[in-house]
Order: structure tokens, then C-alpha cells, then sequence
């Protein structure tokens, strides 16, 4: 059995916490009649970058405290364009116990920073893109993240799963929710590099 530092952890949990649920959803589908995908009982609006967005579902709290935390919060309003796979908060619950409050000591800023940026691939990626990528990849694509590491996308079914340099996996829950500065996907669990 892999041991999991109680650090990372609890930064991986607070990132997913505030990602969406179970189902794969394409955000068009996910959205109200306005054409804004709902996440987090919030509409995401394309006109608006990651974080204005973000601070507004109720299920990302914790990946937006993550976010404040690790000073990511000018990045993640920058120009990008970015694609983050961004974990509910469920996702972080996964973590051990006190994992993600560990996380979010101020003496762990590199840690959390490192979690939060392995969840960042440099560009706009939607999940046509990435399906694609696996087509071509034969069933597999690898993606460079901001924190320097590699995630692999591959297909299970109609649903596309991340998985992580441990072998950890995520779902993506909804996909396609389109920002000012790239691209966010839902996912239900937290990625660990």
C-alpha cells in the first residue's frame, strides 16, 4: 500500500473539493438557457476568467481557498490560455484526515503550489482536443503540466479519466467549461504529482 504525505493530501483534497461531481457532463448540456454552464449551483460565464468564475461555485470552495493560499490567484487571472482540471470538493474529502488544513500552512506553500499546478496544462484544451489526442496517442495522450510533470488521458467509455504519475485517477464530471483564459474540466478526484 502507497503512503500518502498528509501534506499533499490535504492540498490534493482542498483542490478537488472544489471540483463537480460524478457524472460526465458536457457543459453545454450542463447549461441553463442563458448558454451558461451551471457549476457549483453558479453560471460559469465565458466573458470571465478561471478565478472570477471559480469563487462562485459552492463546490470549489476548497480548491479556491487552495488557490488563495498558494498565491496562485494573479496567475490564474492572467491572459493563459489554460486548461485546469479542477476537483470538487468531494475530491478533496478523499484526502486523509487533516491533509488538506495541513496543506494549507502557510510553511507548505511549495507543496500546495506544486498540487494546484500539476492540475495546469499550459493552452486551451477541450475534450474534443483531448479525445483526439488519445485517438492519435493510440489510446493514450500525455499532457505537460505547469508544475512539470505529466498527467495521461486516456477513454473509458464515452468518459475521459486523468491519471496522475502515482496512478491515481480522475473523472472528468463536466467538461468544456469555457473561460476568458482557457478551459476548466471538472473532475472528481485530486491529482498527485
Amino acid at each position: 500500500m502507497r503512503k500518502i504525505n498528509p501534506v499533499v493530501s490535504a492540498a490534493a483534497l482542498a483542490f478537488v473539493a472544489m471540483t463537480a461531481t460524478a457524472a460526465f457532463v458536457p457543459a453545454s448540456a450542463a447549461g441553463m438557457m442563458s448558454g451558461n454552464p451551471m457549476v457549483g449551483g453558479a453560471p460559469m460565464f465565458a466573458s470571465k476568467n478561471i478565478i472570477e468564475n471559480a469563487v462562485n461555485s459552492k463546490d470549489h470552495t476548497t480548491l479556491v481557498a487552495a488557490v488563495k493560499a498558494a498565491g496562485l490567484v494573479g496567475t490564474l487571472s492572467g491572459t493563459g490560455p489554460f486548461t485546469v482540471f479542477a476537483p470538487v470538493n468531494a475530491a478533496f474529502a478523499k484526502l486523509p484526515a487533516g491533509a488538506v488544513a495541513n496543506l494549507l500552512k502557510p510553511e507548505n506553500k511549495a507543496q500546495l503550489t506544486g498540487v494546484l499546478t500539476y492540475h495546469v496544462v499550459p493552452g486551451k484544451l477541450s475534450a474534443a482536443d483531448l479525445r483526439q489526442r488519445v485517438i492519435a496517442g493510440r489510446g493514450r495522450a500525455m499532457l505537460r503540466t505547469a508544475q512539470g510533470e505529466n498527467l495521461t488521458v486516456t477513454q473509458a467509455g464515452r468518459r475521459l479519466v486523468i491519471t496522475d504519475v502515482r496512478g491515481g485517477r480522475a473523472m472528468i464530471s463536466i467538461a468544456d467549461v469555457n473561460q476568458s483564459n482557457g478551459v476548466i474540466h471538472v473532475v472528481d478526484s485530486v491529482l498527485m504529482p
